[in-house]
C-alpha cells in the first residue's frame, strides 16, 4: 500500500486507488459521525433529513420515487415517511392525476426543523474550518465540485 503517516493524517498517493478510496472512506466517515453525535438522542434520523432536503429543494414527490432517488428499499422509506409524518415535517395527500398514488411534501415545520439542524451542522463546520488556515480552507473549496461528482457515481 502506497501510503505514508503525516502527523496523524495518512497522506495516500494518488496511483493507489483502493488506499485513496479507503482513506477518503475514513475521513468522511469521521465527520458525518462526528456531526451526528451533535445532535440530540431522538432527533431525525440521517435519511429523514435527506428526505426533507430533497422535498424541499424538488418539491412534492411520490414516495416510490423518493425510495429510488434515496437509493432505498420502498418499505424503508414507507418508515421514515412514517415517523416524518407522524411529527407533522411531511404531509401526505392524493395525487391529483392518478388518485390511488400519493404525494408527499415538506411543512412548514419541517422546513423548520430542516433549517435548524442545517444551521447547527453548518456552525460546527464553520467554528471547526476557523482553525484552518486561508490556504487550507481554498483547498477544502476547490475539492467540492469533485466530491460532488463522486456522490453521484457512487
Amino acid at each position: 500500500m502506497d501510503v505514508t503517516d503525516r502527523g496523524g493524517a495518512a497522506e495516500v498517493r494518488t496511483q493507489d486507488t483502493p488506499a485513496l478510496a479507503g482513506a477518503l472512506r475514513l475521513a468522511m466517515g469521521r465527520i458525518v459521525r462526528r456531526l451526528r453525535q451533535a445532535h440530540a438522542v431522538g432527533d431525525i434520523s440521517l435519511s429523514g433529513v435527506s428526505v426533507l432536503a430533497r422535498l424541499s429543494a424538488g418539491g412534492p414527490d411520490s414516495p416510490g420515487s423518493l425510495a429510488e432517488t434515496e437509493r432505498v428499499r420502498p418499505q424503508a422509506m414507507a418508515a421514515t415517511l412514517a415517523v416524518l409524518e407522524q411529527r407533522g415535517w411531511v404531509s401526505r395527500t392524493p395525487d391529483t392525476a392518478d388518485r390511488r398514488r400519493v404525494v408527499i411534501a415538506i411543512t412548514e415545520e419541517g422546513r423548520a426543523v430542516l433549517e435548524q439542524r442545517r444551521s447547527e451542522s453548518v456552525g460546527r463546520l464553520a467554528h471547526a474550518l476557523e482553525e484552518f488556515t486561508p490556504r487550507e480552507r481554498q483547498a477544502l473549496h476547490d475539492v467540492l465540485p469533485l466530491l460532488d461528482r463522486l456522490a453521484e457515481r457512487l
